[in-house]
């Protein structure tokens, strides 16, 4: 694996953490003393956390290490309450420019996901029935 592709791994699993726990990258920040800054470049994957911001993180979030830094397959259904949703969110995800526009709710239906995807698509000229 890359390091840029490690890097979005350990973005990806972080921000699903700071989902799962309720916490923004403000909290985080705030909480453990780190900069905004560092915290954002940890979530969006530019950087890489070193081994004790590592610790750091699975101490305040009480999970391990290869919470963090190991691949999760089945990862995205664990966040939603409804799969469809899950699906949606993803493809969200997986387009770099509509993920940095969206932030998804593990609580939100399908069609308010399919619609704010819908709507992303639009204003980027991307969807052919908009």
């Amino acid at each position: 694996m890359t390091e840029t592709a490690y890097a979005k791994l350990v973005a990806r699993n972080l921000r699903n953490i700071a989902i799962q726990n309720e916490k923004t990258q403000a909290d985080i920040a705030r909480d453990l003393k780190i900069s905004k800054a560092t915290i954002s470049s940890w979530m969006n994957g530019t950087r890489i956390p070193r081994m004790e911001k590592i610790d750091l993180l699975c101490h305040y979030f009480n999970c391990k290490r290869a919470d963090i830094m190991e691949e999760h397959t089945e990862q995205s259904k664990e966040w939603y309450y409804n799969q469809e949703t899950a699906q949606i969110a993803q493809q969200i995800f997986e387009d770099s420019d509509m993920r940095i526009l969206f932030d998804a709710a593990r609580d939100s239906k399908p069609e308010d996901l399919q619609m704010a995807a819908d709507l992303l698509k639009r204003l980027k000229g991307t969807n052919p029935n908009g």
